[in-house]
């Protein structure tokens, strides 16, 4: 059973039909929402929103610790998160579905591993290549299943939010190799390393970044609103395809 967490634009899954809802309460405070389990494209899936069912959470205020932590109970076989990104290198325009393969984190102030704390001992995991290998060759070949182009391998530049990046900082950013920007990608990914639970990102590039394209002077948040409109059923083609493969 695989496990989805939907970002911005995807707070719910169409088509989700929800079995159970199941509540914990972690060592790490309570996760963003209640775990829904139900049946995506007849196969079990387990659901959680990023930001809470209402999106009421920052990506500064969520729990990742306790997200990870809860669907780590459920014994799944691997987290698909979907984010909503903005596109750094101007070639990766609104539309540009990505499978990033590295991440450079620019957050300040986020709980960032379970080992911290009396009596946990310190542990310093392999983090060269942050997503698993073999769920994002399967997310691939699931895009492929259903014609959807996607873009393999990138670098996903995650930034503290809320507010969006300056020109001058997304010059920073591609300064530095980074090919979209995000705010949610870490410490997600990292926790779920931690956990040894394999973890891929879908990203769905909604917006030029700022100073780049169609953004050079400011970002269309109408523009965006119809990006994550039309995008999010490519991104569930690709999630209905690969909770099919998977089981098959």
């Amino acid at each position: 059973m695989y496990a989805v967490i939907g970002g911005s634009g995807l707070g719910q899954l169409p088509d989700f039909e929800v079995t159970r809802r199941q509540v914990l309460r972690t060592p790490y405070g309570e996760p963003s929402g209640a775990l829904l389990i139900g049946t995506l494209a007849g196969r079990e899936v387990v659901f959680l929103a990023r930001h809470g069912y209402g999106h009421t959470l920052a990506p500064h205020e969520i729990n990742y610790r306790a997200n990870l932590w809860a669907l780590a109970q459920l014994e799944i076989d691997g987290i698909l998160a979907v984010a909503s990104v903005g596109g750094i290198q101007p070639q990766f325009g609104p539309g540009t579905l990505m499978v990033p393969d590295q991440i450079i984190d620019y957050t300040h102030g986020r709980a960032a591993t379970f080992f911290e704390g009396d009596n946990q001992a310190v542990q310093h995991i392999d983090f060269t290549w942050p997503y698993d290998s073999g769920l994002r060759t399967a997310l691939v070949a699931a895009a492929d299943a259903v014609g959807e182009p996607v873009v393999q391998g990138g670098c996903y530049a995650c930034t503290q939010g809320p507010r969006l990046e300056t020109a001058a900082e997304i010059r920073r950013l591609a300064r530095d190799g980074a090919d979209i920007v995000g705010m949610t990608g870490m410490p997600e990914v990292a926790l779920a390393r931690e956990l040894d639970i394999p973890y891929a990102h879908l990203a769905l590039v909604v917006n030029h970044a700022a100073g780049v394209g169609d953004s050079a002077r400011e970002i269309s948040h109408a523009q965006i609103s119809k990006t994550v409109q039309d995008g999010m059923v490519r991104v569930m083609a690709v999630l209905k395809s690969l909770v099919q493969l998977h089981e098959d």
